[in-house]
């Protein structure tokens, strides 16, 4: 059985320690790292970033060791170009507008079609994929797990920086996505069926050329048996890659134990859900999110610590205990957006910024 096998992706920016202006890498880090490790990592639209992938996992074990490797991998290569990798949702303070877009026809398309909402797209995500052995049984959780997005999202806030200004956000990075279209949180479907005449009648209209283009916080993948989640920021250490990733993985062996036993998780509309996504973006775990069950406002710290109460009877099946754990830590020593503020607070310096989440990035990883 491969029911909530784990594949973990993470888009790294690309940093001049210098200027500690994103840069260039003109895919050479790309190039090396495929020798090593064949297709895991991947160029990007902005050549600024570089995508790392593992293999599929069968456990948060095994996720662990290929996240470390993977950064190992990267961040070795390069050092030897005399560059760095940093982890972060989005860099505090470079412009998209100097920023090269890669050498690519599906990337020209994309910015032939969307333009400045394109070229402006300089962020940086996680994705997490928990596979499914049935398409119908994937679309059945997705449609569960869209509920307690914002509550990662609030954990996983990692981007306060943009374009050398404090947003006032925790999490700046979906604010600039949000100008793609098909994007954010999806709405429910019935049936498989449903959601693949979706598609189709989108490839038939020309709206979109395959279903890729669809961009959205959850999806059912177009082309591998998973279920992707696209909501976090790219967090800055391996503990918190790991921590959501054990959620994400949790979330879905909790909905698939309830559809076994006839129970079915309450389904909530998009235009709700996206009342907390909305506070997660703004504040963080440190705000107030709505308890739709209850029609209050509740502190999002104890809707987290809810969260964790409902995945607990699955944790310790899935072995993934120690990283669920985490969160507790996160809680407690605050998000990355937090810890950047915090850092930008002492000397108003956004380079200092930059030095602590590259060298975040690394911790934990042996380079």
């Amino acid at each position: 059985m491969n029911e909530f096998t784990l594949g973990v992706e993470e888009e790294f920016m690309v940093v001049d320690p210098v200027t500690r202006e994103l840069t260039s890498h003109d895919q050479k880090i790309v190039d090396a790292a495929q020798k090593i490790h064949e297709d895991q990592v991947k160029a990007e639209m902005h050549q600024a970033v570089v995508e790392v992938g593992t293999s599929i996992c069968r456990n948060t074990d095994e996720a662990r060791a290929e996240v470390i490797k993977l950064r190992k991998t990267v961040a070795t290569l390069a050092g030897e170009l005399g560059l760095r990798i940093g982890a972060a949702g989005t860099h505090p303070f470079s412009h998209w507008q100097h920023q090269l877009i890669t050498d690519h026809p599906r990337y020209f398309d994309i910015v032939n079609e969307l333009q400045e909402a394109a070229r402006s797209n300089l962020i940086f995500g996680l994705h997490v994929h928990v596979g499914f052995q049935s398409r119908e049984m994937a679309m059945h959780i997705a449609n569960g797990v869209r509920y307690f997005l914002p509550h990662v999202y609030a954990l996983s806030t990692n981007s306060p920086f943009w374009e050398g200004r404090n947003t006032g956000y925790k999490s700046f990075r979906t604010k600039v996505f949000d100008k793609f279209p098909r994007t954010g949180i999806p709405d429910y479907f019935n049936s498989i069926e449903e959601y693949d005449s979706y598609i189709k009648l989108l490839v038939k209209t020309n709206c979109i050329d395959n279903a890729k283009k669809i961009w959205w916080d959850v999806r059912v993948h177009p082309f591998f048996d998973t279920i992707e989640f696209r909501i976090c920021d790219c967090p800055m250490l391996v503990n918190e890659t790991m921590a959501f990733t054990a959620i994400f993985q949790a979330i879905c062996a909790k909905l698939y134990k309830l559809r076994l036993q006839n129970l079915k998780f309450i389904t909530y509309s998009r235009a709700l859900i996206n009342e907390n996504k909305w506070r997660a973006a703004r504040y963080g775990i440190d705000g107030k999110m709505i308890d739709f069950g209850r029609e209050l406002e509740v502190n999002t710290r104890s809707l987290v610590l809810e969260l964790l109460d409902f995945i607990d009877d699955v944790v310790d099946e899935l072995g993934s205990r120690n990283e669920i754990n985490y969160v507790h830590q996160i809680l407690e020593h605050g998000t990355g957006a937090d810890r950047q503020l915090e850092v930008y607070s002492k000397n108003q310096s956004f380079t200092d910024v930059v030095d602590y989440i590259t060298s975040q990035t690394l911790q934990g990883v042996d380079v």
